[in-house]
């Protein structure tokens, strides 16, 4: 039994189609099927049923599938120790962010990393919460920054940014007046407003949701982007309101802008994380990465966002 064809079984078990697997192992596919058939040859088992329209894993496929990622996980710990023994701190770090969420955090970490640490490489992996988790409890991504609440069961974290959430209205709507808006706007009078949500599989379209369902009703979606900046330039336009997370607030001088209010106390907030696979090796350089992010944001006023009215 080689490691190869222990990374070949997992592969086929995540796609559960030959083609798929063959095509992200960059194997011919006929290859691919004669190293199974060796492999589930010597243990004596069928690990994948297997007919013209679909794969699926065997009772025994699923133990095996499970003891196999704990070795892949154990033989790519050990490789990482010994990388980190013998080259200290030159290497490579593979750094999942949501798009946005990066576009404000990542540009102020990465110089301050990069100057610290010229010799590691950063690789950026840019994916909705749902591909990202997918990717850290895989191991193809070394940490991803990423908000609670994770699905994922098999990764661990680590707080980095607690954030409000504001409420993102068209200029001239009524809750804009800082009068109807004393003390902050109650989520429950938003129940007949129409609202702009982030597509499913973005994290932060669940807290959108979670917050309107906590205060009593499903929200009124008529708009969905994958963008948080097409989102506010939605709701600058008079389609709807959104909420957004405080670090993305526009600065009023600039066009297409919201008006920003905040919400009732309790005032709501999303907990930004780093994440990876529970159990797997963490890299020196990933450490360093972590160590550097929360020097950062402590330094940083910027991560506040703009102004809100009160």
């Amino acid at each position: 039994m080689e490691l190869r064809q222990l990374q070949y079984a997992l592969a086929i078990a995540r796609e559960l189609n030959f083609s798929r697997a063959a095509e992200k192992l960059h194997i011919a596919q006929p290859s691919l099927s004669q190293q199974l058939a060796k492999l589930e040859k010597e243990l004596g088992v069928q690990l994948f049923s297997r007919t013209t329209s679909s794969v699926e894993l065997t009772w025994a496929g699923k133990v095996f599938v499970e003891k196999a990622q704990a070795i892949i996980d154990m033989a790519e710990m050990l490789k990482r120790e010994m990388d980190d023994i013998s080259q200290m701190r030159k290497g490579k770090l593979v750094v999942g962010s949501l798009p946005i969420t990066g576009s404000h955090v990542l540009p102020l970490v990465l110089p301050a990393f990069q100057a610290r640490y010229p010799h590691i490489e950063i690789q950026l992996v840019e994916d909705t919460t749902r591909n990202l988790e997918a990717l850290a409890a895989s191991g193809e991504t070394d940490i991803s920054l990423l908000s609670l609440p994770l699905a994922e069961p098999s990764l661990a974290w680590e707080t980095l940014i607690e954030e409000e959430i504001v409420l993102a209205l068209p200029p001239g709507h009524a809750l804009a007046n800082p009068d109807a808006a004393e003390g902050g706007v109650a989520i429950s009078r938003l129940k007949d407003e129409p609202f702009i949500v982030l597509k499913k599989g973005q994290g932060f379209r669940m807290i959108t949701v979670d917050l309107c369902r906590k205060a009593g009703f499903e929200p009124n979606i008529v708009f969905e982007s994958s963008n948080i900046e097409t989102v506010q330039s939605l709701v600058a336009a008079g389609m709807g309101i959104a909420f957004v997370p405080r670090m993305v607030i526009r600065d009023p001088r600039l066009p297409h802008t919201p008006a920003y209010v905040r919400l009732a106390r309790p005032r709501p907030t999303r907990t930004l994380v780093i994440a990876w696979r529970h159990g797997r090796y963490l890299p020196k350089s990933a450490e360093a990465f972590i160590a550097v992010m929360k020097d950062v944001i402590r330094q940083q006023d910027a991560l506040a966002g703009g102004p809100v009215a009160p």
